[in-house]
């Protein structure tokens, strides 16, 4: 895998971003730090599987994390699941840790936590390791059409 997919779907769009790379990162709260970001502004693409070759696209902030039954009344659904590591690859086109909706090999629904609203400036994934596109979090979610839900809780520690 690789960033061109992802740098290559964005080309010729209105969407301003910057390209930051770095290398790769431990933990997020390592890559936050090395992006000179603060944790809440980098985000998590999560791919989650509602049914057979159904998908969906979560983006979550540093230092949060899913709440599962928030996130399932939202949807509708009774089931939500993390796809293995060969099935997100396959439902992407990106190995995990590098999931982004840019250039996805399907544009699956996203759905973007409610804390990122008013965020600023944020960090998505740009398709592979230590590669990160710096984007106004409002933009992010204008363009990929995202909605927006109170779907996370704060991590544990």
């Amino acid at each position: 895998m690789d960033e061109n997919r992802a740098l290559g779907a964005l080309e010729g769009t209105d969407l301003s971003y910057d390209v930051i790379r770095t290398e790769r990162a431990s933990s997020a709260e390592e890559s936050a730090r090395f992006q000179g970001i603060e944790l809440h502004q980098l985000l998590r693409t999560i791919v989650l599987r509602r049914g057979d070759n159904d998908y969906i696209f979560v983006l979550v902030p540093g230092g949060r994390a899913i709440d599962w039954p928030k996130l399932r009344a939202h949807l509708g659904v009774s089931r939500l699941s993390l796809p293995d590591k060969d099935e997100a690859t396959a439902a992407t086109g990106y190995e995990r840790g590098a999931i982004t909706p840019f250039g996805s090999s399907h544009a699956w629904p996203v759905i973007a936590d409610a804390s990122i609203v008013g965020t600023g400036k944020i960090a998505i994934g740009g398709g592979a390791h230590g590669v990160n596109l710096h984007v106004d979090a409002g933009e992010l979610v204008a363009y990929l059409g995202a909605e927006i839900a109170d779907v996370t809780k704060p991590a544990e520690p």
